[in-house]
């Protein structure tokens, strides 16, 4: 069906029906499950991966960032292609997209073609975040939207957090192996396309194509270096050095200039217009915080698991499931009375409490912390996840356009992977640094330990060997699981002081009553 439109009006279409919508839903969310599932998958199995090619422990966290990098800068142009062109055609290509690069990474030979593969990994799962979000808002009005978002909510947590627990059954698998954490995200897409071709049929908005190509290059490059600088930063330079200047010096430059070119485009990626209003501004706030601690915690978990308590790559996914349960329930949950009682405000602040309060509490584990207690803040941190995630970009949806859906959807969903991204970078760093000080300090308390010691430090900069903990000898064996599990707490810790930001912006967020049409109307709706 193609249907004129303007900015200032609705496309003329009927309204979907409950089935229509979950039809729809169906090869929407198994897509964007095995996209979201591609994105934790390899943190258990990666040790594994890295060892059989090969890499360094630069590659290792490469094949990581990556990923999470593609996806970040490409969600904002995905979104903005998305209000000027077929929305259907635009989510077919990212899952084909995204096959290919599945298919690539489970016959990568060396590390090098494996990030390749991640890259296109990762400009897919940018598409399928941001027109995912696009088309339910286009084909949904917010007054229904909340228990559909919490569907989406809930699909993105449990990937999240179960991709641990799957990527570890998986390399624990004896006839299967890590190249199946590939190619087991392949299947599933290829059913979403045949049931998206058949399913899906928006009206198109015919609206001549201007992609804003040098407002693509200056955010790309303005996302970029923080992510690369904080990869390589306390590592290859230090972080107070001239090379980090560059970087951050870099970052404002292009930053700024984002800007200018933004504000000049005719059809800008980020419509600065819609960033400034109150309501948006503020979820990016949050959604930045939200990032964090969805990535961070799935990655950082497992290798607490591990590393620190011993249990295998299956056991410790297993572990994680008080966080999957916790952000099932909150997505869901929250989405269901939001689409009942039209009130989003609370749902927000609560999840913020929950968020802060889970990472406090597993701010203060350590190697001996008893599971209970570490089970009590990933639940507690699950629920805050679920309750605030998509119900962020519900309360951005319904203050834009249909017709600005796409641009407005993908700015939350770009500034919460660059959190994400650039969380797991600086945690992961805040992590190395802290293990190696406590292990420097626990050898040189041993016998011979000054010589010891200075071989650490002068091998800390690959720590891989130390990641095998089983064929360690056992005196440094335990000292490496102490070492991890004492220093997890600190980079919880950080993440909550992201999180209490978050609590503040939506704090100061501005209730507007949910509307019950697609398109933006001139007259005022009232709640109930």
């Amino acid at each position: 069906m193609t249907v004129t439109e303007t900015r200032l009006q609705a496309p003329a279409a009927p309204e979907l029906t409950h089935r229509e919508i979950l039809e729809i839903l169906v090869g929407l969310l198994a897509a964007l499950f095995t996209a979201m599932l591609s994105s934790t998958i390899v943190s258990n199995a990666l040790p594994t991966i890295i060892a059989d090619l090969e890499g360094s422990q630069t590659q290792y966290t490469w094949v990581l960032t990556a990923s999470l990098l593609a996806t970040t800068v490409s969600t904002p142009i995905w979104g903005k292609l998305s209000d000027l062109m077929s929305k259907k055609l635009l989510v077919q290509l990212a899952i084909t997209l995204f096959v290919v690069g599945s298919a690539l990474a489970g016959m990568a030979h060396n590390v090098p073609f494996l990030i390749g593969a991640r890259v296109l990994q990762g400009l897919a799962m940018g598409g399928l975040m941001a027109l995912a979000q696009a088309i339910i808002g286009a084909a949904i009005p917010p007054r229904d939207r909340g228990r559909y978002s919490g569907y989406m909510g809930a699909v993105i947590a449990v990937a999240t957090v179960s991709g641990p627990l799957l990527g570890g059954v998986i390399v624990d698998t004896s006839w299967l192996g890590w190249r199946w954490c590939f190619y087991v995200c392949v299947p599933l897409a290829i059913v979403s396309l045949v049931i998206l071709q058949r399913y899906l049929h928006l009206p198109l908005n015919k609206r001549k194509v201007r992609v804003d190509y040098l407002g693509a290059i200056m955010i790309s490059i303005a996302a970029s270096l923080p992510l690369i600088w904080v990869t390589f930063a306390g590592h290859d330079f230090g972080w107070f050095s001239w090379q980090s200047a560059l970087f951050v010096g870099g970052t404002l430059l292009f930053g700024i200039l984002a800007v200018v070119v933004e504000n000049r485009a005719a059809e800008p990626l980020v419509p600065l217009k819609v960033i400034r209003e109150r309501t948006t501004a503020l979820a990016i706030v949050a959604s930045l915080a939200v990032g964090v601690a969805m990535f961070g915690s799935a990655i950082f978990l497992g290798q607490y698991f591990q590393i620190a308590r011993g249990y295998s790559p299956t056991e410790a996914g297993l572990l994680t499931i008080p966080m999957m349960l916790g952000s099932f329930l909150g997505s869901v949950g929250s989405g269901q009375m939001i689409t009942r009682f039209g009130k989003w405000k609370r749902y927000l602040i609560a999840g913020g409490i929950l968020l802060v309060l889970g990472l406090v509490v597993l701010g203060t584990i350590d190697h001996t912390t008893p599971y209970w207690y570490v089970g009590t803040g990933m639940l507690s941190m699950g629920l805050g996840l679920g309750m605030m995630m998509q119900n962020l970009v519900l309360a951005v949806q319904n203050t834009v356009d249909v017709s600005e859906i796409g641009a407005s959807s993908a700015s939350v969903s770009f500034f919460r992977s660059l959190g994400g991204a650039v969380g797991v970078s600086v945690l992961g760093a805040v992590l190395a640094t802290r293990v190696k000080d406590l292990l420097i300090q626990g050898v040189l308390a041993g016998p011979g330990g000054a010589a010891a010691a200075a071989k650490l430090q002068d091998g800390g900069s690959d720590g891989t060997s130390l990641l095998d903990v089983n064929h360690l000898p056992p005196q440094l064996a335990e000292l490496v699981r102490q070492s991890y599990g004492d220093a997890t707490g600190r980079i919880f810790l950080i993440a909550a002081a992201c999180a209490l930001v978050s609590l503040i912006a939506v704090l100061f967020i501005k209730e507007v009553p949910l509307r019950r049409t697609v398109a933006k109307l001139d007259e005022p709706i009232e709640l109930d």
